[in-house]
């Protein structure tokens, strides 16, 4: 079995995200009952509800949809202020955080995860 198919076939779970992020791909979900594209595990649909989603690689360029700044990190967040974005990658959505100057409607590109954490992030600019 090719990973394609491995990735069809599995549920995508957290890990996988995390560490396809790590690696510098970003993974999503398609539903195979009605197209609907997500940038983060998800154990259904957001749209339909149907629980037969499968992998898929998400663009690494998109457009900035929303930002905004946090001001005041939360604890465990070193380096004050940050930037976070939802990026539109044309059939999906990613949470990102966002380094530069770009504002809505500008184009990004995915540059890999934000390092540091316990947890990855995207990190687009």
């Amino acid at each position: 079995m090719s990973a394609d198919e491995s990735r069809a076939s599995a549920p995508l779970s957290y890990d996988e995200w995390a560490s396809a992020l790590e690696d510098g791909e970003l993974l999503g979900q398609r539903c195979a009952d009605c197209g609907h594209e997500t940038a983060a595990p998800k154990a259904a649909c957001g749209r339909c509800g149907s629980r037969g989603l499968e992998t898929v690689s998400l663009p690494t360029e998109g457009v900035v949809y929303s930002e905004t700044t946090i001001a005041v990190a939360p604890a465990g967040f070193d380096g004050g202020s940050y930037r976070v974005a939802v990026i539109d990658l044309g059939e999906a959505r990613v949470l990102a955080r966002l380094e530069g100057d770009a504002g809505i409607g500008d184009s990004v590109e995915f540059v890999g995860s934000l390092e540091g954490r316990e947890e990855p992030a995207p990190l687009f600019a």
